[in-house]
């Protein structure tokens, strides 16, 4: 059972599990398993996504009760007026700040790539960095006598696939469990020592007007016991409150 992080009688949010995917699609035919599906089984009725989560992202995820309040959210994410704030446990020490404005090309899926203008303009894209822990393990990896790891506060401006993973590659801080865009050694070094094989990358809020009662929502997504564990391996906060 999906859990539900908000609902009125317009909008359902639940909180994603990693690994699970929005809805079908023909990239994945043999899954039997889909948020969209599973939460419109739980409720009883249809239900209209807004917005999409990547695959191995967890966390808020939203969906519109009616057509019509899907088309005003829709709008809303469309305008940018939706703030979304991610967590990610990224390779090396980010900076304290950072808002990078980097155009990318769209990233396509493999199957659709002989359907798609190869000379499409890079599209633009920003998104704000703020660094908000840091830790030095004292374990040797490569040619480093110790490793280096960031949780990163991540502001998405605009809506572009697979971003925010690209543009802290292009910083030189993937995300760790990030199999495209990652470091593959360091991904290996926290599946061997931490037992972590997901993307380390946590959708953890939405903001928004509500198009109907005009109030503002704020729906939030805990981080779970596990990575609070794990974080407090690295002598950080082992609180939920701590990361909101």
């Amino acid at each position: 059972m999906l859990t539900i992080l908000f609902q009125d009688e317009h909008f359902v949010a639940i909180d994603k599990p990693s690994g699970l995917l929005v809805h079908r699609s023909f990239l994945d035919k043999h899954e039997t398993q889909f948020a969209m599906q599973m939460l419109r089984d739980q409720l009883g009725q249809h239900v209209f996504p807004v917005h999409r989560l990547d695959r191995p992202t967890s966390g808020v995820l939203l969906f519109a009760l009616s057509s019509d309040a899907a088309r005003k959210m829709n709008e809303q994410f469309s305008d940018h007026r939706v703030t979304k704030r991610y967590l990610a446990l990224v390779r090396g020490f980010a900076p304290d700040y950072r808002l990078l404005d980097r155009p990318l090309k769209e990233e396509l899926d493999k199957i659709a790539d002989k359907y798609a203008d190869q000379n499409k303009a890079p599209q633009a894209a920003q998104t704000e960095f703020r660094c908000l822990q840091q830790v030095t393990l004292p374990i040797a990896l490569g040619k480093y006598p110790t490793i280096r790891y960031s949780l990163v506060e991540c502001f998405p401006k605009t809506g572009r696939k697979h971003q925010i993973r690209r543009h802290l590659n292009f910083l030189s801080h993937p995300i760790i469990g990030d199999v495209n865009h990652g470091d593959n050694q360091h991904n290996h070094f926290f599946w061997q020592h931490f037992e972590r094989q997901r993307l380390m990358l946590f959708a953890q809020r939405l903001t928004f007007m509500h198009p109907y009662s005009g109030q503002k929502i704020i729906i939030e997504a805990p981080l779970g016991e596990s990575t609070l564990a794990l974080f407090n391996q690295f002598s950080w906060p082992d609180k939920e409150a701590a990361y909101c």
